[in-house]
C-alpha cells in the first residue's frame, strides 16, 4: 500500500523547521533532453563565535564584491536563507546592514537587489577616498605605529611588483588593498578608517572589473613605491603629493576603461 501522507519537516541548524529542498539542476551543455547534474553553491564556513547575522552579512557581501551577484542582481529572501542554511530572520538583519552601506536595495516581497555603482558614483567615491587617505598619511607621520606601517607598505609594494612580473592580476589587486589598508590601519583615527573601508569596498568592484585591462601597472607600482619611500624617510609633503597624483591618474584610467568597454556600472 502506498503511503500518501506528507513527510514531516526536519529541524534546521538554527532551530527553524524546514522542508528538505531538492538541489537545483542545470542541463549538461550539448545534451538536449539528456541527463542533468546538480549545481550546488558551497555553504560558507561559520567562524568561531560568529553569529548567524554576521555570517549572512559576510557571505552576501563577499558575493557582491566578487561579482557573484553582479550589478542589479536580484534574489528572494527565502532563497538566500536556503542557500545560507539558516532562517530568514538573520538574513533580513544582514540585508539591513548591507542596505545601510549602500550595497543592496531591499524590495518588499521581492528580496534584495544589488545596487549598481554608476561612473558618477565611482568618481565621487574616489574623490572622498583620496581626501581621507591624504589625511591618513599626515596622521601617520605622528603615529606611534609609523614603523609598522612603513614595513607593511614596503612589503605590499614588493608583492605588487612580483604580481606584475608573474602576470597575476588578482594577486596585484590584493597587494594594492594591503597597501591602502596599511595607510588606514596605522593612522590612528578609527572614524576615518571605518569610512574609508566602506568606500574602499565600493571601489573593489571596479578594480576587479578593470584589473586585467590595465596597461599601466609598472608605472602604478613606481608611484606606490614613491609614496612608501617618502613616508619611510618622513617626507610628508612628498608623500601627499605622490599619493594625490597617483590617485588622480589611476581614477582617470579606471573610469576611462569602464567607459571604453561600456561598463556603465559595476
Amino acid at each position: 500500500m502506498v503511503d500518501h501522507r506528507r513527510s514531516r519537516p526536519r529541524a534546521g541548524v538554527d532551530g527553524v523547521h524546514k522542508v528538505s529542498r531538492v538541489p537545483r539542476v542545470s542541463r549538461v551543455p550539448g545534451a538536449a533532453g539528456g541527463p542533468k547534474r546538480a549545481q550546488t553553491r558551497r555553504r560558507p564556513a561559520r567562524r568561531t563565535g560568529e553569529s548567524l547575522v554576521d555570517r549572512a552579512y559576510r557571505e552576501i557581501r563577499r558575493r557582491i564584491l566578487d561579482n557573484e551577484y553582479p550589478p542589479a542582481h536580484q534574489v528572494l529572501e527565502h532563497e538566500l536563507a536556503a542557500e545560507l542554511d539558516m532562517s530568514r530572520t538573520p538574513v533580513r538583519e544582514a540585508l539591513i546592514r548591507l542596505k545601510n552601506e549602500k550595497f543592496v536595495q531591499i524590495i518588499p516581497r521581492h528580496g534584495m537587489r544589488v545596487v549598481p555603482l554608476s561612473l558618477d558614483d565611482l568618481r565621487d567615491v574616489y574623490e572622498v577616498l583620496t581626501a581621507l587617505e591624504l589625511m591618513a598619511i599626515e596622521l601617520l607621520s605622528r603615529s606611534q605605529s609609523n614603523g609598522n606601517a612603513t614595513a607593511a607598505l614596503g612589503q605590499a609594494v614588493v608583492e605588487m611588483e612580483h604580481a606584475v612580473r608573474d602576470q597575476d592580476a588578482d594577486a596585484r589587486v590584493r597587494a594594492i588593498e594591503r597597501f591602502h589598508r596599511a595607510l588606514i590601519d596605522h593612522c590612528g583615527n578609527t572614524w576615518l578608517a571605518s569610512t574609508a573601508y566602506q568606500l574602499w569596498d565600493q571601489g573593489h568592484r571596479a578594480r576587479m572589473a578593470t584589473g586585467r585591462l590595465r596597461t599601466d601597472l609598472e608605472q602604478s607600482n613606481l608611484e606606490y613605491r614613491a609614496v612608501a619611500e617618502a613616508i619611510a624617510r618622513g617626507d610628508v609633503p612628498a608623500a601627499v603629493r605622490h599619493h594625490r597624483e597617483h590617485r588622480e591618474r589611476t581614477s582617470r584610467v579606471i573610469l576611462g576603461l569602464l567607459q571604453q568597454y561600456r561598463l556603465a556600472s559595476v
